[in-house]
């Protein structure tokens, strides 16, 4: 039977016609053990001569420096001293819990962390506890912001961006997921623009989507870019490679009247609203499906004799959809291509009592027409 051949390269002899004797083997036609390493194999230099040349896949690679070993932990680092647990105490015990973070001298968190409590606790870096009292909400928004007793000299403030980060920046999710204080997450920016579910049937517009894991208790922590700015305050997250946060652009309208008054009035028009689908554009006779479609009006809101909303409904594709009602293609000359783009520039654009140009098509028809903008009501 022949002798079995060893794989090129391997140090290893043949072994062929073994016999036990006395506990012992003998061996016979070994071959001579190659001296070289691995990861030699020739190569010829401009004299001819040959030397060792590594296998690429073979080589080490070398270890990171010594104590800050990335973008990471530098971002970490300039952040989480800013970044406290919030627990939250009402009549029957803790009410919630959650993140924040210090923002003009402030702690930032989320409305919900701290709705249907009045007694609060916010815990810094190695175990250093103060108490806090909410100084102002605002449920549309989710946002809230709590004064700290004596802030630590090292907690100092962070800051929001100015402009909103592309899709694919970097991003890290500092906060307390199931009240482990002191941790992050890493992702991206998934999404921008998102409209997240309020009271009341209204929406959160311009938020951050991210794939950095947020859990219960991140709620209210910063979601910060690798500068160490804040993009959003984390709002809701499930570890399921999905994320939101109430966008920076947004949080820097609102925080600074919270921190002022305790409260921000939100612009409202009075009206329902859908967004522009395929079968809504078909049903209502539109050139494109772009828009903002107007499917109720208040009688006593803003809109009230201006817009008109839906007066009947038909079918299409088997789905019974509203006709008859304006659709808002511009504001202020501002495009709005979609339901979530009228939303962001409400909310990031104007304020109650500003008056308001509108360009809609109704009847097939464009035409402008003005509106003053009211408050929204309280939920």
């Amino acid at each position: 039977m022949p002798a079995s051949v060893p794989p090129s390269g391997a140090a290893s002899s043949v072994i062929v016609g073994t016999r036990a004797s006395a506990g012992k083997s003998a061996r016979v036609g070994t071959r001579r053990r190659n001296p070289r390493p691995l990861w030699w194999r020739p190569s010829t230099t401009a004299e001819g001569l040959c030397r060792p040349r590594p296998n690429p896949a073979c080589e080490r690679r070398s270890p990171p420096p010594p104590g800050d070993r990335g973008r990471y932990t530098k971002a970490y680092r300039a952040t989480v001293p800013s970044v406290g647990v919030v627990r939250a105490y009402g009549p029957e015990g803790r009410a919630g819990q959650g993140s924040g973070f210090v923002y003009d001298g402030h702690l930032v968190t989320n409305e919900h962390v701290v709705a249907g409590a009045d007694t609060f606790e916010v815990g810094f870096a190695e175990q250093d506890w103060r108490d806090g009292e909410v100084v102002g909400t605002d449920v549309y928004s989710d946002l809230a912001v709590v004064a700290v007793d004596s802030l630590p000299e090292y907690a100092t403030d962070l800051s929001f961006v100015e402009r909103e980060p592309p899709v694919g920046t970097e991003v890290l999710a500092v906060g307390a997921p199931f009240g482990l204080g002191q941790s992050v997450s890493a992702g991206i920016i998934s999404g921008v623009d998102r409209s997240l579910s309020a009271v009341n049937d209204y929406v959160i517009p311009d938020a951050v989507q991210t794939d950095a894991a947020a859990n219960p208790g991140n709620s209210g922590g910063p979601l910060i870019d690798l500068d160490g700015d804040v993009v959003g305050v984390v709002n809701s997250g499930g570890g399921e490679n999905i994320a939101f946060a109430v966008s920076a652009a947004l949080s820097r309208r609102v925080l600074p009247s919270l921190i002022e008054t305790g409260a921000y009035d939100h612009s409202f028009m009075g009206v329902g609203l859908r967004p522009v689908t395929p079968v809504l554009a078909e049903a209502n006779d539109l050139d494109a499906v772009r828009g903002a479609y107007i499917a109720s009006v208040r009688n006593d809101g803003p809109s009230a004799g201006v817009l008109r909303g839906s007066s009947g409904s038909t079918t299409v594709n088997n789905v019974q959809v509203p006709t008859g009602g304006d659709v808002i293609v511009r504001l202020d000359g501002t495009p709005i291509p979609t339901l979530d783009d009228l939303s962001i520039h409400l909310a990031l654009e104007t304020s109650p009592g500003d008056e308001l140009e509108a360009r809609l098509v109704r009847d097939g028809s464009r035409r402008t027409v003005t509106l003053t903008l009211g408050e929204r009501p309280s939920p």
